[in-house]
């Protein structure tokens, strides 16, 4: 049964005293206690909030690494991931590296053929351009060979990442990433994208005389990759990636590139009113497709195109390849059940299955709904181009992923997460192994259990789900990791019509009654996997309590609000 959060300290509600009782008790959650730092989260500052990038541990070297290249006409190379980081912080750098004229090339590795990663033959690939500065975004930290590799050819090499160094090695280069030993940084949760715009700000400032092609103030424009990456990696909205998103929404909504306004179209998504949840739920997937079904270029080529043509082109492209995703990991399903349906006896505490030919990075959706089917906590792998077993898990109930990894290690060769998803490398003679393993786990391991209860952050009534309420909740935005949406508990409400939509019916939609005005629309997508069995047994004329969130309707030509529900009892 949902529960409300404890009531707010009285000594940190005397400290917010300005702000209504649930602004401050919101505030509270969020970790602020101060009237400083309440109004650093209410109204973030980019003079006044954004770090200097020289701040970062090795940045200045960095900077005047580059300034020297772009100086000296060195051809230089830029390697990013193919997903929705890498691939704007390489449009980043694209942008600025265009903008001063430098000799430069951007290289993104093929998901399937190439893997994750900085790998040799990309590198040997570059050499052939006389590369002499090599840098990574969103990669490198963990690549010391493919690195050294670089260096033996006669480049200097910056790495621009994010994610955690092996312990007790490092890439011969220079390393800016906030994760390393020694880092005094103020903020250590940029995504890979947030730390390729930081070398452009550093770089911009060793350098004055590239402001003679670069006005002060241009590299805003930057942050609609920026904040477009920091929302769809899943980073933190707190501290300084608070005022990266913030910002960078404000730059998307009124963004001249040609690729993201015709991306928007396809869509059907207004780029004047994007939010947070249009960059995770509807940009982030169709540029994740990109690599998933085909080829990452065809993303960065849309953002960083001045051609309408192209642009529009491409869009359309990620368009239809985002709906190949669905329709790839719908015949994945099928093969599951297939799998499934050729099992004798019962069904085992821990589902693990694959096949070669399923596509390691469309499992996750699979896993997802696979898990809510059978309850059960859901393991898939497929193979990779490089022939690696990798494999998407998803969890069901009280099982924490994460920890029930740990306890059967040995299967795997690296594997990480949190409590309800992640991902994993199998052990190519530990593959046929790896459910047995699991179940054993499973069975013997108490630490792979975790308990969670939904909270609600204060009763309303529908007649409370109001304008003016959500005008008051968009003080709070961005939403997102460590900053997640206010969630209320409506109580006893009753249901005046249940309806299903979409291709197959898979989303719910409930009206809810008011007292004074117009039924209330209570939405929940994907709502049997989300919801879980409990949707199966709604009725109109039926009375439910839910937790649910507040949001505008998009698709509504006033844009009334609505209710996402969350958890249904």
């Amino acid at each position: 049964m949902p529960e409300l959060h404890e009531v707010i300290d009285e000594k940190v509600r005397e400290e917010l005293k300005e702000y209504d009782d649930l602004t401050a008790a919101l505030l509270h959650r969020r970790g602020v206690t101060t009237k400083e730092e309440a109004q650093a989260f209410l109204a973030p500052s980019y003079d006044a909030h954004i770090h200097d990038p020289l701040l970062l541990k090795n940045m200045r070297d960095a900077a005047e690494r580059l300034r020297a290249a772009i100086k000296n006409g060195e051809h230089i190379a830029v390697w990013s991931d193919y997903d929705c980081d890498g691939i704007p912080g390489g449009v980043v750098l694209h942008d600025f590296l265009k903008k001063v004229g430098a000799d430069f090339e951007n290289y993104i590795p093929h998901r399937h053929e190439e893997g994750y990663g900085v790998n040799e033959n990309g590198i040997d690939k570059l050499a052939k351009s006389a590369t002499k500065l090599f840098i990574t975004v969103d990669s490198g930290i963990t690549d010391v060979a493919a690195v050294a590799h670089a260096r033996s050819l006669g480049m200097d090499v910056i790495v621009t990442d994010h994610h955690l160094p092996q312990e007790g090695k490092l890439p011969d280069a220079i390393i800016v990433d906030h994760k390393q030993d020694g880092e005094t940084y103020p903020f250590k949760d940029l995504c890979g994208a947030g730390v390729a715009w930081k070398l452009v700000c550093a770089t911009l400032a060793v350098a004055p005389e590239l402001r003679e092609k670069v006005p002060t103030g241009w590299e805003k424009w930057l942050l609609d990759m920026a904040g477009l990456a920091t929302i769809a990696d899943m980073v933190s909205l707190t501290g300084e990636n608070r005022v990266i998103a913030h910002y960078g929404l404000i730059v998307m909504r009124k963004s001249p590139r040609i690729g993201l306004q015709k991306l928007c179209k396809v869509m059907r998504v207004n780029q004047r009113f994007i939010s947070e949840d249009d960059v995770a739920f509807m940009l982030a997937p169709r540029v994740n497709a990109a690599s998933r079904m085909g080829d990452p270029r065809d993303a960065f080529t849309l953002f960083t195109t001045d051609d309408e043509v192209l642009a529009e082109s491409l869009a359309k492209k990620l368009e239809a390849a985002n709906r190949g995703r669905r329709s790839a990991a719908a015949a994945i399903t099928r093969g599951v059940h297939e799998k499934m349906s050729a099992r004798t006896g019962e069904v085992p505490s821990v589902i693990a299955l694959g096949d070669p030919d399923w596509k390691p990075a469309l499992l996750g959706l699979v896993a997802n709904s696979i898990a809510e089917e059978y309850e059960r906590p859901v393991f898939l792998w497929g193979r990779e181009g490089n022939q690696t077993l990798k494999g998407s898990c998803r969890s069901y109930g009280n099982v924490h992923l994460v920890e029930l990894m740990t306890a059967a290690q040995d299967v795997f060769t690296q594997f990480g997460g949190h409590a309800y998803s992640g991902g994993f490398t199998v052990k190519d003679d530990r593959v046929f192994f790896l459910e047995e393993e699991l179940v054993k786990a499973r069975a013997t391991n108490k630490s792979v259990s975790v308990t969670e209860t939904k909270h609600g952050d204060a009763i309303l009534t529908p007649d409370e789900a109001t304008f003016d309420l959500l005008r008051k909740l968009g003080r709070l935005a961005p939403f997102g990791e460590g900053n997640p949406k206010p969630v209320f508990l409506f109580r006893d409400i009753y249901i005046s019509n249940v309806s299903w939509f979409g291709k197959s019916g898979e989303h719910l939609k409930l009206s809810v009654a008011t007292e004074f005005g117009d039924p209330l629309d209570a939405i929940a997508f994907f709502a049997k996997r989300e919801l879980g069995k409990r949707v199966e047994h709604l009725e109109t004329a039926k009375r439910v309590t839910l937790l649910a969130s507040l949001e505008r309707d998009q698709f509504s030509k006033k844009r009334v609000p609505r209710l996402r529900i969350v958890s249904l009892a």
